[in-house]
C-alpha cells in the first residue's frame, strides 16, 4: 500500500458506505475519487502524493482536505503504465470552495 510504504500508519476499512463518508467530510462531488482517507483531521481523497500529505500536515492550512479527482496516469498507484499526465492536487474547505494546492 502506497501510504504505508511512505511511512503513514494505515488502518484500511472496506465499506459499502463510501458515499456517506464523503458527504460527512464535505468532499465536493467534482473532487470525489476511489479512495478516502482521514489523516490527522484532514480528508485525503484519491491518489494524493505522500509528499503533499506531509506538506499538508506541516503547514496545517485551514482546509478540509486534499483531493486528486479521477485516476490520472503518473499519480501514486497509477504509475504502472509508464506514462504520466499532468494533474492538479486540489484543496477544499468545508463549504466546498476549492483551490489548487499543487500541480504535478
Amino acid at each position: 500500500m502506497y501510504l504505508r510504504a511512505n511511512g503513514f500508519p494505515v488502518k484500511a476499512e472496506d465499506t459499502e458506505e463510501l458515499a456517506a463518508i464523503k458527504r460527512k467530510h464535505n468532499v465536493p462531488s467534482n473532487l470525489q475519487a476511489c479512495h478516502t482517507a482521514l489523516v490527522e483531521g484532514y480528508v485525503v481523497e484519491g491518489h494524493v502524493p505522500a509528499d503533499l500529505i506531509d506538506r499538508l500536515l506541516r503547514e496545517r492550512p485551514d482546509i478540509a482536505g486534499l483531493a486528486v479527482p479521477g485516476m490520472p496516469a503518473g499519480s501514486p498507484g497509477m504509475d504502472s503504465a509508464g506514462r504520466a499526465e499532468p494533474y492538479q492536487v486540489m484543496a477544499f474547505d468545508r463549504s466546498g470552495r476549492t483551490s489548487v494546492f499543487a500541480s504535478r
